[in-house]
């Protein structure tokens, strides 16, 4: 029951806004809203609030803002002929259909500031194990020594230390440890080896062989370093989940790795389970990565949307409505075998039998 309406919560609060986004700029804009929908299919309940009927509806895997004209095909007075969506200038257009990303990636960035400002445990810059014939042996840094600084860099927080020894390279670096209440200078030279990054493969970096102790401290920041601490992570996620699909399509990386509808209800109650600021991480993660996917230049797709919309600008001619119609119905088609091949795939996590027989042939 907990995975279910931590499911429903997640996946609502995702929809809303992104749908919110469409909603609002469209209104600012002059068009007019027929409807404003939370899931698709028959609605559960409704009601009409000025021209916009507010809709709830069975199917929770998405949502819908219908536009005032959004088809050209309507009948309508001249007075709405002007609020209508088609009528608008491209530029308007292209902004109401973009708005619903950029809500997506606004909802992460205020999720990160708040979760920065209240604190996150840190690890401490305390040393716990010591490699073997490592640099950071070599040059006499000891179990329990707390980093102080390395060259002219403070160090706070554990976090602080790898992209300074990433950026050093094979430099000699002056490291500053306390030991048994007294500070100590000692230096350091990183050493070039391999490692495997998030995708498994192998790639160089440089390491001094230390690893923390485990010590933890709450960080909390200020609500300006929130911000662009926030601003960094939500561009970061965005660049990891369009890699993520680069080296889908390379081969490097499984499309078995892909979630679907079980899996994220499943992650969400685990996250639940583990407080509320587990939970809306997660949320936030989702979000980005609904605001990446929905940017993809495939016909059903905001992303579609938007570059049939930059062909216009550039070419100042309007792409024929048969052909965006059928654009979006491969894009639609396409889009249903993904979600089908997805919710297979969390089945066959789930280990059902018989579903398992079924997706071997995609083995």
């Amino acid at each position: 029951m907990i995975t279910l309406i931590s499911f429903i919560i997640l996946l609502g609060i995702l929809i809303f806004v992104h749908e919110l986004g469409h909603f609002l700029v469209a209104r600012l804009s002059g068009v007019g809203v027929e409807k404003f929908s939370l899931g698709f299919g028959p609605k559960i309940i409704g009601r009409k609030i000025g021209e916009t009927e507010y809709v709830l509806s069975w199917i929770p895997l998405g949502g819908y803002v219908k536009l005032l004209g959004e088809t050209g095909k309507e009948d309508l007075s001249p007075e709405d002929t002007k609020r209508s969506f088609n009528n608008q200038p491209t530029w308007k257009k292209l902004l109401i259909v973009v708005a619903g990303p950029v809500f997506n990636f606004f909802l992460a960035i205020v999720i990160f500031s708040i979760v920065y400002m209240y604190g996150l445990p840190s690890l401490q810059p305390i040393v716990g194990q010591i490699a073997d014939e490592s640099a950071a042996m070599e040059a006499g840094i000891l179990s329990g020594d707390k980093v102080i600084s390395i060259g002219d860099e403070q160090i706070k927080y554990w976090d602080d230390i790898k992209p300074i020894i990433t950026k050093a390279k094979e430099t000699n670096l002056k490291v500053v440890v306390e030991r048994d209440g007294v500070q100590v200078a000692l230096s350091v030279k990183p050493k070039k080896s391999t490692a495997q990054n998030i995708f498994g493969e192998e790639v160089s970096t440089y390491l001094i062989g230390i690893s923390p102790k485990g010590d933890t401290i709450v960080q909390r920041k200020n609500p300006f370093s929130a911000l662009w601490s926030s601003l960094q992570k939500t561009v970061e996620i965005s660049q990891l989940t369009i890699l993520s699909i680069v080296k889908m399509i390379q081969g490097v990386l499984s499309p078995r790795t892909l979630g679907g509808p079980i899996f994220i209800a499943q992650v969400a109650g685990d996250q639940v389970k583990e407080g509320i600021i587990p939970f809306i991480l997660f949320m936030a993660v989702l979000s980005i990565n609904l605001g990446v996917i929905n940017l993809f230049p495939i016909p059903v797709l905001d992303g579609g949307h938007i570059l049939f919309y930059l062909i216009e600008m550039v070419t100042r001619k309007q792409i024929p409505v048969k052909v965006r119609e059928f654009a979006t119905q491969i894009g639609f088609v396409a889009l249903l075998m993904l979600m089908l091949f997805v919710i297979m795939i969390d089945i066959e996590r789930l280990n059902i039998k018989p579903i398992n027989d079924v997706l071997k042939i995609f083995k």
